[in-house]
């Protein structure tokens, strides 16, 4: 069964989901940011079938996220590396990690993110880089910038009454923070 396109959504999560995937691409390319980089490592982390793993890993390359490099020629064998918009999809990674430690893992998680000069674990936040303030549902929102009978303005503008219920409904003092 041909999955459903989202390239002529008018969204951009809809457009990284296009190229991201699934799950599998999700787990291939956390895979990637932990430095694994060969087929079989992939199949050794994920216990993937290798042709499912096969049309994963050409589905990543021809969206941009990943390159392949041969590191030998007989058998050809090759390294599976992030492009650049593939390393951008790290900090996505990253808050799945904390968000799944946060809601499904009971006892935590074994795997942190830490200060690599320190040692100390690091407390993954959202913020915005222009002020450093950190991103929460009482002082951020979202504005739509294209044509007003799109899908999107209208997405926006029917969740509008729900968001401000929702954002004036949270204390002062204690606004949503996505940290913790």
């Amino acid at each position: 069964m041909k999955k459903k396109s989202f390239a002529d959504m008018p969204c951009p999560i809809a457009h990284s989901l296009e190229h991201v995937g699934d799950w599998w691409n999700i787990l291939i390319l956390r895979d990637m940011s932990y430095g694994l980089s060969r087929f079989d490592e992939f199949q050794k982390s994920l216990g993937i079938a290798s042709n499912t793993l096969t049309r994963r890993l050409s589905g990543l390359i021809e969206s941009g996220l990943v390159e392949k490099h041969t590191y030998t020629d007989k058998p050809p064998r090759y390294d599976y590396v992030l492009t650049e918009s593939g390393r951008d999809f790290r900090p996505v990674v990253l808050t799945l990690m904390k968000w799944g430690s946060k809601h499904f893992s009971p006892n935590g998680s074994n795997i942190e993110l830490i200060d690599v000069t320190s040692g100390q674990p690091v407390d993954l936040v959202l913020a915005d880089a222009n002020t450093g303030k950190r991103i929460n549902m009482r002082e951020h929102g979202l504005r739509y910038n294209g044509p007003t009978e799109s899908l999107s303005a209208w997405r926006l503008e029917a969740g509008r009454a729900r968001r401000n219920a929702y954002r004036d409904s949270l204390p002062p003092s204690q606004p949503l923070q996505l940290n913790r």
